[in-house]
């Protein structure tokens, strides 16, 4: 890897680690941030779903576990119509999947992983 991927790779995954440790703790310290109700019950979810996000984010399927996290919040936010109080709900969660891809691609250069292609050209 070259100097400038190693800084794109060390960026975006340590951007994706704040991101998730951040939500670690709002899931389990300040759940009434920014909805009283709490977000889990705001969003209409089972508390064991909290869990089950929570394991995800730290066990050996991290990438997985995090994207995973990132496309139920924007679902979430979306199906609950918490755009209406902010895009923001509903962006943030997908730009910060779009680093989590990005961080993927090259942890994946890093260690040798082939990246596999759904769709080829072929002639």
């Amino acid at each position: 890897m070259t100097k400038r991927e190693r800084i794109v790779y060390w960026t975006t995954t340590g951007i994706i680690c704040a991101v998730m440790v951040y939500s670690i703790l709002n899931f389990t310290l300040f759940d009434r941030f920014p909805f009283p109700e709490g977000g889990f019950a705001h969003l209409g979810l089972p508390g064991y779903f909290k869990i089950e996000l929570t394991t995800a984010k730290i066990k050996e399927f991290a990438y997985f576990g995090f994207a995973i996290t990132l496309v139920s919040a924007a679902i979430a936010h979306f199906s609950r119509g918490d755009a209406g109080i902010s895009p923001l709900f509903i962006l943030d969660p997908l730009i910060f999947l779009c680093l989590l891809a990005v961080s993927y691609f090259y942890f994946s250069k890093r260690n040798g992983i082939p990246i596999r292609r759904t769709s080829q050209a072929r002639p």
